[in-house]
């Protein structure tokens, strides 16, 4: 699979580009690239057309306008160039699809990560406010799925207080917002308290984007020592 993919790329960047070609390497049909050359060997495609994808083809994107890509490209480049192209191969993660309008099931989502396929899908329209937040929460998730050993669910609600309890998924709640608290209580946001898994994103986004300073929330103090102490053992290098 190493070999094909090789052989793919240098393709692509000899030949003039094709969507099926494209498809045949992250099996999302519609696209185009947008960047291959970066510091960390990430490559950008973006939404020639809007896109659907899944086994109900429950997974749906817009294409965007010239203008809204070069914009986003530049704040979703400058967040994922913190990341080394070694740190992201241990993590698998190698393609970004830009699109606009992602939604599963109807559902808005402001991205949604594939580790088995080493693509992130990022919504170009999600909310400014929390865009470049939400970059990193969702870059999180693949981080999550690659090493679900070291992020235990179990071992994280332990970290909380023994009466608090999250939802059964992170669609099965209203607790969507995410606002920084100015009081913590162990959550940095209402999001926060969906899911375990949503809930480290939301600390390591914190965390990437130095928005935790230690206080008295001995709860959140313990959730930052996890997610550092699990990322030091994916990348001993790695710092916030």
């Amino acid at each position: 699979m190493k070999i094909f993919n090789s052989i793919l790329l240098f393709f692509l960047l000899i030949t003039p580009v094709k969507s099926n070609t494209i498809y045949n390497l992250i099996k999302i049909p519609n696209l185009e690239i947008y960047e291959l050359k970066t510091t960390n060997n990430l490559k950008y495609f973006y939404a020639e057309r809007p896109f659907r994808l899944g086994v109900k083809k429950n997974i749906e994107c817009s294409n965007s306008s010239k203008q809204t890509y070069d914009k986003k490209y530049k704040i979703i480049a400058k967040n994922l160039n913190i990341y080394s192209k070694e740190f992201l191969k241990k993590i698998n993660l190698k393609y970004i699809v830009m699109c606009e309008n992602l939604a599963i099931s109807g559902i808005n989502a402001a991205g949604i990560p594939d580790s088995a396929m080493k693509t992130l899908i990022l919504d170009l329209k999600f909310n400014e406010k929390y865009f470049e937040r939400v970059i990193h929460h969702e870059l999180f998730h693949i981080i999550y799925d690659s090493f679900d050993n070291l992020f235990d669910d179990k071992e994280w609600k332990k970290l909380n207080k023994k009466n608090f309890q999250y939802a059964a998924c992170s669609t099965c709640t209203k607790k969507i917002g995410l606002d920084t608290y100015k009081k913590t209580n162990g959550f940095f946001t209402e999001y926060s308290k969906s899911t375990p898994s949503e809930d480290m994103a939301e600390v390591f986004s914190h965390l990437i984007k130095s928005q935790y300073k230690k206080s008295n929330d001995k709860v959140l103090n313990k959730k930052v020592e996890f997610i550092k102490k699990k990322l030091k053992k994916i990348d001993n290098t790695f710092v916030f």
